[in-house]
């Protein structure tokens, strides 16, 4: 499987997972999608002025400043299903962002080098950890105050 394909399906097969949740879920979670989106979106936009890591295959012209598969496929789609599964349970939340993420950090980004799709430079694998990790905080506490939000309406 050549690399760019392995890209595409990361970007769409993510979101026909969704067809097997709760619609009325989706809808409580799209604050947080669009958000995650969002920041995913200036992360890397930091990542390329400061060189933290290189994108060596992409699927659209931009796709060496942003990868696509991955902040606008798998990220805000696997944040969504984490959201599902733990958001009430904030310790099983942390739990699974904590293992999620040291996934990401220390196994799936050095396979992508393998696959020269994308490679750590200018920042180490803890480092980025800590990253997502801290963006998991900002990410709960912006659906706590959605949901505070939308209690409040009549």
């Amino acid at each position: 499987m050549t690399a760019k394909m392995i890209l595409y399906i990361s970007l769409l097969l993510p979101w026909f997972s969704l067809l097997f949740a709760n619609k009325k879920r989706i809808k409580k979670y799209i604050p947080v999608i669009i958000l995650t989106v969002f920041l995913m979106t200036i992360i890397f936009q930091i990542a390329f002025h400061y060189k933290w890591w290189i994108i060596h295959t992409y699927i659209v012209p931009w796709g060496y400043m942003i990868d696509v598969s991955f902040a606008y496929g798998l990220f805000p789609v696997g944040t969504f299903w984490i959201f599902y599964f733990t958001s009430s349970r904030f310790i099983i939340f942390t739990i699974t962002n904590i293992i999620m993420d040291t996934l990401m950090a220390f196994a799936v980004l050095p396979g992508l080098s393998k696959l020269h799709i994308a490679e750590y430079k200018g920042i180490a694998p803890w480092q980025y950890f800590l990253i997502m990790y801290g963006l998991s905080f900002i990410i709960y506490g912006y659906y706590v105050w959605q949901q505070r939000i939308y209690k409040e309406d009549p």
